[in-house]
């Protein structure tokens, strides 16, 4: 099966969207076929466009260029031109590039969310113009495409609820752990076992800080210290911690980065001598880092919110907590699992069962290839 795989920018390039774009052409590479890359797109921005932005930000409302029909026109022209003859299906992992491109090939798009959760979500600012125009390019790209896939029931629902899509047409395939390491259960088991008893270590990932419930985080370590057992912190992607004073059982690392080897085997490292990954995050459209850190065998305790809830199983690889729900109830749970060897042993090993199972690429490319071989 040959594939035109359809990006904005360079699939190529490990450091867009958190490594989403090329894992998924290396999926589709290794599972499916040929994988042609079209990317790196040219778009130009009009006098009049720029000009409508400045205008509409000046009071207060915010104008996003690449949701604009004529940003996704320029980018349907130059797909359009560059698809091979003998190609059979375009793929995006998008809707933008692909939403007006008019083609007689089976389109497949593969998301996280919809735009309408997105602007709901993540976006404070924006214009009516652009929530219109979002969402006009979402159903026109959802409605062209053959497939839809989802990487969570909380993207594929929308899909469905929202845009009145076809729920035929509208698969979930979870991403898988966007980290490169080959350890096995038995390797993976000794870590869990050689961790430090004595006392727990939480590691915090992520680069923003109030979304992801960085303040909520430190609560939680704090009362656990008030509990009695000695927690350490670890906190990874903040260039600065929001913080007056950064409280002595908080170890800053920075930002890490996984496109360098060395930042690599660094986090794996980090990661592997934790007991827990400490993420309450406000929203989350998916949630790589819970993939990665169960495929370490690394437990999860976070919040029932978004695609977290395909990944997350209470009990099994993690705990979710409500955003109601307060330190004490994170606290207490850590406190009773903690202290419980052979619970925590066998959670942490679930975790990576899960990953086996379920958070891997290699499943996802299974999945996908049985999709695509259906159309």
């Amino acid at each position: 099966m040959k594939i035109d795989y359809v990006t904005i920018g360079n699939a190529s390039d490990i450091h867009n969207w958190s490594g989403l774009e090329y894992n998924i052409a290396q999926t589709l590479g290794n599972h499916v076929g040929q994988v042609n890359y079209i990317g790196n797109l040219k778009i130009k921005d009009s006098f009049y466009s720029f000009n409508k932005r400045l205008l509409y930000r000046l009071f207060g409302n915010r104008i996003v260029w690449a949701r604009e029909p004529s940003f996704a026109q320029q980018c349907a022209n130059q797909v359009k031109s560059r698809i091979q003859a003998d190609t059979d299906i375009v793929f995006s992992p998008g809707t933008v590039a692909t939403a007006l491109l008019e083609t007689n090939k089976p389109k497949v798009i593969y998301t996280d969310i919809c735009f309408a959760t997105y602007s709901s979500t993540y976006y404070s600012d924006v214009s009516n113009l652009t929530i219109r125009n979002g969402n006009y390019l979402e159903k026109k790209a959802l409605d062209s495409a053959s497939l839809s896939l989802f990487s969570s029931e909380y993207g594929a629902r929308t899909a469905i609820d929202y845009y009145n899509l076809n729920p035929e047409k509208v698969k979930v395939v979870p991403f898988g752990a966007n980290i490169n390491h080959n350890l096995s259960r038995d390797v993976i088991k000794e870590k869990v076992l050689q961790r430090r008893y004595h006392e727990c270590h939480l590691i915090f990932i992520g680069v923003q800080w109030e979304r992801k419930g960085g303040d909520l985080a430190v609560k939680i370590a704090e009362k656990l210290n008030k509990m009695g057992l000695r927690t350490i912190l670890h906190i990874v992607g903040i260039k600065k911690i929001p913080l007056k004073e950064i409280p002595w059982f908080i170890e800053d690392h920075g930002f890490i980065s996984k496109a360098d080897l060395n930042g690599e085997k660094k986090l794996i490292e980090l990661i592997s001598s934790c007991h827990f990954l400490l993420l309450p995050t406000r929203v989350e459209a998916y949630g790589l880092v819970f993939c990665e850190a169960n495929s370490l065998g690394l437990p999860a305790v976070t919040t029932n919110v978004g695609g977290i809830t395909t990944i997350i199983k209470d009990d099994i690889n993690g705990k979710m907590f409500s955003l109601e729900q307060e330190d004490k109830d994170y606290a207490d749970y850590i406190f009773s699992v903690f202290n419980d060897r052979n619970k925590y042993v066998q959670m942490a090993l679930s975790s990576y069962d899960e990953y086996e199972e379920r958070l891997n690429w290699n499943v996802a490319g299974k999945k996908i290839a049985c999709l695509l071989q259906a159309l």
